[in-house]
């Protein structure tokens, strides 16, 4: 292939005089059409796109007239002809290629509008054939968008209906587009033909259960540009559709660390059911506690009363509607963000009277699509399943000779619920529905549970006769003696130690019920 690039761009405006317009999405197509038409553009059209222009009155010359050629195979081929990427690709500022086009009868296409068929939301459909989907694989389209792109410095791409409005502007004060808007243009189109192959790409993955994908494709538009990050000298944004799952309808702008906490928080209130009242309040994306009772006001002061101090600034989540009974009593300290399904009327008279305090509304929860977790390293990225599966107690198995008591039986289950979104080494020491003391992030399991139970005795909270969690097996007898000594008396954990045994046999010194239930929950 030979190719003879310019030596420089051409930077001076472009008039527009011939646009190529084919849309899927035809949202703002009749304004777009007639101010083409006010400045005397010519227009092209294929289809149904060029029946909407018609529809308003609008003069419009389908692509076969242009190609010479019907559109053939069930309008799989429209656009695929010289006559068309000729126009597109010619460099008109090139004598060269403008002697060439002249020979071949090639008139230049200044304007390409241009957006692709729905592929993701037809995949998006449950029960799809591969069949369906395969027909919203646009070919024409995506060619078009990049030839356009490719060709900036001559061409103008619109590739989103979005994009309408400042055009129209433009073209109407200047009379031309800019080099600046073209290659702004540009690169949004290239943006967007990359998002597309990717669905596909993705789409193929899974339809051949390619596990682990050979190529990992991630495409996500910019949600909003934060302040900093982590910290305030360091730049950062969100990416995603974050607007799909909560809803921030009251007070500042998330920060990067509160877009972490959130996450946290939903995560954690995911695994509690809508049924029962629940309430977990989160600081430094950890939980400082966690509460379940007949009614959130008393699940939250169990949350509260596992550590008075961490809550002050943090973020409360609950799993039903807040009311006003609950508001009042979170409103006692500073809380920085309140998360729940919905607030009552009188909820939010109270809370929105502080303006700063952001108010979070949960539309759907992250165990409905969360099905990946992905974390950047050196080189490039770790990608697992998302550690929110529910666990089943029927595949728990008591070791120890004393069985649980009911009782027992739904303190383990709580405090195993809350283990897993504790940073490992990671023990929750619980009882009647609360979080007694919760020990995490040490480099020792031994040293997370003295932890958990300096911070039980620190709010005067007994430990006598409640239930512990271990996100992962204890490594030796003495951690499960250290929890019996301190009024533990039932144990839930992953087993799998060499030393598994020893460990069994000192619960049942101690008389303590004790369940493995095979599945570890790490987290880091």
């Amino acid at each position: 292939m030979s190719l003879k690039p310019l030596s420089s761009l051409p930077t001076t405006p472009l008039r527009i005089n011939r646009a190529l317009i084919s849309v899927s999405d035809k949202s703002g197509l009749p304004q777009l059409a007639k101010a083409l038409h006010k400045s005397g553009v010519e227009i092209i059209s294929t289809g149904g796109t060029a029946k909407a222009i018609e529809a308003e009155g609008i003069p419009v010359k389908d692509v076969s007239e242009v190609t010479g050629f019907q559109e053939c195979l069930d309008g799989r081929v429209k656009t695929l002809h010289p006559k068309v990427h000729g126009g597109i690709l010619a460099r008109t500022s090139y004598d060269a290629d403008m002697e060439e086009i002249k020979d071949l009868d090639i008139t230049p296409i200044e304007l390409v509008v241009v957006n692709l068929y729905p592929f993701k939301n037809k995949v998006s459909t449950s029960g799809v054939t591969a069949a369906e989907a395969t027909e919203f694989i646009d070919i024409g389209g995506p060619t078009m968008i990049r030839a356009a792109a490719k060709n900036f410095a001559h061409v103008s791409i619109l590739s989103s209906p979005d994009q309408y409005n400042g055009f129209i502007e433009e073209l109407e004060e200047k009379l031309a587009i800019s080099f600046d808007t073209r290659r702004q243009l540009a690169k949004s189109a290239f943006a967007h033909t990359a998002d597309y192959d990717s669905a596909i790409s993705n789409y193929f993955t899974k339809l051949i259960e390619e596990e682990p994908a050979k190529q990992f494709n991630i495409s996500l538009p910019i949600s909003q540009e934060l302040r900093y990050g982590e910290n305030p000298h360091q730049k950062a944004a969100v990416y995603g559709n974050q607007n799909d799952f909560i809803d921030c309808f009251h007070g500042k702008q998330l920060s990067y660390n509160n877009y972490l906490d959130v996450d946290a928080a939903l995560n954690i209130i995911s695994d509690f059911d809508a049924n029962e009242p629940a309430c977990a309040i989160i600081k430094h994306t950890i939980p400082s506690g966690v509460g379940v009772d007949e009614n959130l006001t008393e699940a939250y002061k169990k949350a509260f009363s596992t550590d008075r101090v961490s809550p002050f600034g943090g973020i409360v989540v609950v799993n039903q509607e807040l009311d006003l009974d609950t508001a009042k009593t979170i409103d006692e300290i500073f809380t920085e963000i309140i998360i729940a399904p919905e607030y009552s009327e009188k909820a939010l008279e109270l809370l929105t009277q502080k303006k700063n305090r952001r108010l979070i509304r949960i539309k759907k929860s992250v165990r409905e699509v969360q099905a990946s977790s992905f974390r950047s390293i050196f080189g490039g990225m770790l990608n697992q399943e998302a550690d929110l599966i529910p666990s089943n107690p029927d595949e728990f198995n008591i070791i120890s000779k004393r069985k649980p008591t009911d009782q027992e039986m739904k303190d383990l289950m709580f405090a195993w619920k809350v283990v897993r979104h504790v940073k490992s080494n990671a023990i929750v020491y619980a009882k009647d529905g609360r979080t007694l003391g919760i020990g995490s992030g040490q480099t020792s399991r031994v040293v997370s549970s003295e932890i958990a139970v300096a911070k039980a005795g620190n709010e005067g909270l007994d430990l006598k006769g409640s239930a512990i969690a271990s996100d992962a097996f204890f490594p030796f007898a003495d951690g499960v003696e250290a929890a019996a000594k301190a009024g533990a008396k039932a144990v839930i954990q992953p087993g799998g130690s060499i030393r598994d045994e020893e460990v069994i046999q000192k619960a049942n010194e101690y008389d303590m019920a004790m369940i493995f239930t095979g599945k570890r929950h790490f987290k880091h």
